[in-house]
């Protein structure tokens, strides 16, 4: 399992940027606190265009190859990742991309890590915000890692300050656990959105659990997708069949306890493949677009 997690995925690979990275800090803590200097959020701190940039790096959130952010990073900067960046040197981004960038990171320096997809409680108070940490691989097992925020950050829920390397999983959680509490009963689904003010149905409740479900399982399997993308059985629904909603409890379970090997075999089915060809809707326009993958 360590080995597959070591080696990069065609989203992680920095390609021709690997010699920039052998300067980047080794250890995990490092390497976190250098990731949380490298996006710019779209959206969480108010348009893009108040602090400073121009309207048209708005496109810089469709980048999908560490490869690719790399380089832009590389432009912007060429400092190697480590140090304070000021925010017009940092790619416009979200979660996922801070996730991708630390992930890329800690393969490059032999650490096993992987990305995971769910849902974060402490983000906004009363809600469990769709978000993307890292998972990376220590002696004592997978600690989740939040590459996004700033050291000394406090849980709005509490005011208590947690520990960024090893994010308590009751605050953050998986697809797997955020399926399995909805279905259960132990969390409203309803409380699983991407935002509360955003007023698109399929965006929240058990639509969207099923949505990150899935992405969580491509993540496992080194598909480091974009948020906004969908294949297969992924589809913009507001009501899931009895078949999808069995499906997804089988899943889930599946993936609290499976190996790698386990999580590789169950990727191949039709229904959650990632295929060569996948659709993505890009925002805020929701803009409706086919990819093709590298």
């Amino acid at each position: 399992m360590d080995d597959f997690y070591v080696s990069h995925s065609r989203f992680s690979d920095p390609g021709p940027h690997a010699d920039w990275l052998d300067a980047t800090p080794r250890t995990i803590a490092d390497l976190r606190e250098a990731a949380s200097q490298l996006v710019f959020h779209y959206w969480a701190q108010g348009d893009i265009t108040e602090h400073g940039f121009p309207a048209a790096r708005r496109d810089e959130i469709t980048l999908r190859y560490a490869t690719d952010m790399w380089a832009r990073l590389r432009t912007l900067d060429p400092a190697p990742p480590g140090g304070s960046r000021p925010p017009l040197h940092r790619i416009v981004g979200c979660c996922r991309d801070f996730t991708l960038l630390f992930v890329s990171m800690a393969r490059h320096h032999g650490i096993p890590a992987r990305a995971r997809v769910g849902f974060a409680s402490y983000l906004m108070p009363g809600w469990y915000l769709d978000h993307v940490v890292a998972e990376v691989r220590v002696d004592d097992g997978w600690h989740l890692v939040e590459p996004q925020l700033s050291p000394g950050f406090r849980d709005p829920v509490d005011d208590a300050e947690f520990d960024l390397l090893d994010v308590p999983r009751d605050r953050f959680l998986t697809g797997p656990d955020a399926w399995t509490a909805a279905r259960a009963g132990n969390l409203d689904p309803a409380r699983l959105v991407v935002s509360p003010d955003l007023d698109v149905p399929f965006l929240r409740g058990i639509p969207y659990a099923w949505h990150n479900l899935v992405l969580d399982l491509a993540a496992l399997n080194k598909h480091e997708m974009l948020q906004w993308d969908t294949w297969g059985a992924l589809d913009d629904s507001v009501s899931l069949p009895p078949a999808t909603l069995t499906r997804a409890d089988e899943l889930a379970e599946l993936m609290a306890t499976a190996g790698a090997e386990q999580l590789q075999a169950e990727f191949e089915a039709d229904d959650v493949r990632v295929p060569p060809v996948i659709r993505t809707v890009t925002p805020p326009e929701q803009h409706l677009a086919e990819v093709v993958l590298r």
